[in-house]
């Protein structure tokens, strides 16, 4: 992130050359005309150095201008909006360096062609203020592309876990016991688990855990379930082996003060995640399920009561294995929510791999398309009343477009509002490559269903399930339908 220090210096060096190009002089010229060394003329430039106010005198006489100018925070119009960016809580909390981005290097952009990136950066800053984006929202998208650019594999994270096993002498296998995970927190680094006291608190109802780093405990809410459970123990085991200092003390980050924060959250969740389903088992249970040659519910199902996880972390373990040992990286991970009667569908996370992919979070209030299986799935559980966990796939074959993707879907009743749902969802975008490492695929008696992203968004003729009219559709064609009737003209 860039320091105050470095956001002045970065100002004053973009004015200093902005005025020398526009009054045609060259670096030489200015350096006589200000009686600077050259040299010292580009380390200004270049956002390095920040004169003193003396030499910022000289440099306004020399260029026309007053002392005011240079040093305010306001420019000529062509050039303004390149430095609201700059001053802009975007590049405050953006963390550049995580993508390989210096100051510098973005200054050089900046300056080398500030009239190509003005109305692309007074685009950004336009954007960020009309959807009022936080910097926790700048944090999770910068997460999801740090992700991205990994395709959510991590070998260091994976290394840190065998590490540790190696170390502790811990064999991996499918499923640890509650009272192993609660023995390594306590043995290895002192920690005490307690699982009554959050208990009875209103205040509390929606926080599953809580780091106290004094008293050295683990407040665990009592109603977890016992994969809920092991996925906390196992997180905080990550805390400590990795000795993450900047992190949230309650699973829910409350606030997420800085990128740092975010991104040990999300590397003590990897290191559970590869604790209690290893790398070479599941390794080893993708390529089985793989191989069978139809669709089998009961065997995805057995695999949360192997490694005794919760859906949504399978699923996400699905997302690091899947890229990383067999290179299927053009896939996608959801999780839907289903509030109320009639359901109300919302995408509460997603995470796209390669490029965006279709379904993905539509802000406009729309209707998501009823027929993909994260939706469907969902219906089922509902219809099968006692069902505390269902699962299902189908081939999702996007209208009017070639994309398809295999998709595999959880569902089960929300934790904190039973009478509501939530599902999880996995899809591959379907190619040679994934034919040849999943056998069902070629199954006649796997369902495909052609879908699309919202009702609004789609004009698919007799559709039984839609939620809404076309009504954005039909914008588009009206508008389609006045441009050939004047191009009739």
């Amino acid at each position: 992130m860039i320091s105050d220090n470095d956001v002045l210096k970065m100002i004053f060096g973009f004015k200093i050359k902005y005025l020398r190009q526009k009054r045609g002089l060259t670096y030489q010229q200015l350096a006589e005309k200000a009686g600077m060394s050259l040299s010292y003329i580009h380390e200004v430039e270049k956002g390095k150095k920040y004169p003193k106010p003396a030499k910022i005198n000289q440099l306004a006489e020399a260029l026309g201008t007053d002392y005011d100018g240079l040093v305010s925070k306001k420019a000529d119009k062509k050039i303004q909006p390149i430095i609201d960016l700059i001053t802009s809580d975007f590049m405050k909390i953006f963390p550049l360096e995580m993508f390989g981005i210096s100051p510098g290097k973005l200054f050089e952009l900046f300056s080398n062609a500030p009239d190509r990136v003005n109305a692309f950066v007074g685009t950004i800053i336009n954007t960020t203020r009309k959807y009022r984006m936080s910097g926790e929202g700048f944090y999770k998208m910068a997460l999801r592309s740090f992700q991205d650019m990994h395709d959510n594999y991590f070998p260091d994270l994976e290394e840190a876990v065998k590490t540790f096993k190696r170390e502790n002498g811990i064999k991996s296998k499918r499923g640890y016991a509650e009272s192993e995970l609660r023995g390594l927190l306590s043995s290895v680094y002192d920690i005490s688990v307690d699982s009554e006291s959050l208990s009875g608190k209103e205040e509390l109802k929606e926080v599953r855990s809580y780091f106290d780093k004094d008293k050295k405990t683990l407040f665990l809410k009592p109603s977890l379930s016992e994969a809920q459970r092991n996925f906390l123990l196992a997180r905080e085991l990550g805390f400590q082996v990795m000795d993450l200092q900047e992190r949230p003390y309650v699973t829910r980050i409350l606030e997420a003060e800085s990128f740092e924060k975010l991104l040990n959250n999300f590397k003590a969740s990897y290191f559970a995640a590869a604790f209690l389903m290893a790398e070479e088992s599941v390794v080893k249970d993708i390529r089985a399920f793989a191989q069978l040659p139809s669709w089998r519910e009961k065997a995805f199902l057995k695999l949360l009561d192997d490694y005794k996880v919760t859906p949504e972390m399978l699923m996400q373990r699905l997302t690091n294995i899947l890229p990383g040992k067999f290179g299927i990286n053009d896939l996608f991970f959801l999780r839907l929510s289903g509030k109320g009667k009639p359901r109300r569908f919302e995408i509460t996370k997603e995470l796209h791999l390669s490029r965006l992919h279709n379904p993905y979070a539509n802000e406009n209030e729309e209707h998501y398309c009823r027929k993909w299986i994260a939706v469907n799935v969902m219906k089922r559980q509902e219809i099968e009343e006692g069902a505390p966990l269902v699962a299902d796939s189908q081939i999702s074959s996007f209208w009017q477009s070639d994309n398809q993707y295999l998709c595999l879907s959880y569902a089960k009743p929300d934790d904190n509002s039973p009478e509501d749902a939530v599902s999880v969802t996995i899809g591959m975008m379907i190619n040679d490559e994934l034919r040849k490492i999943i056998r069902f695929l070629g199954d006649p008696a796997l369902p495909v269903r052609e879908v699309n992203t919202t009702c609004e968004r789609c004009a698919m003729p007799n559709c039984d399930f839609r939620a809404a009219p076309p009504v954005e559709e039909e914008k588009r064609l009206g508008i389609e339908g006045v441009k050939k009737a004047l191009g009739g003209l």
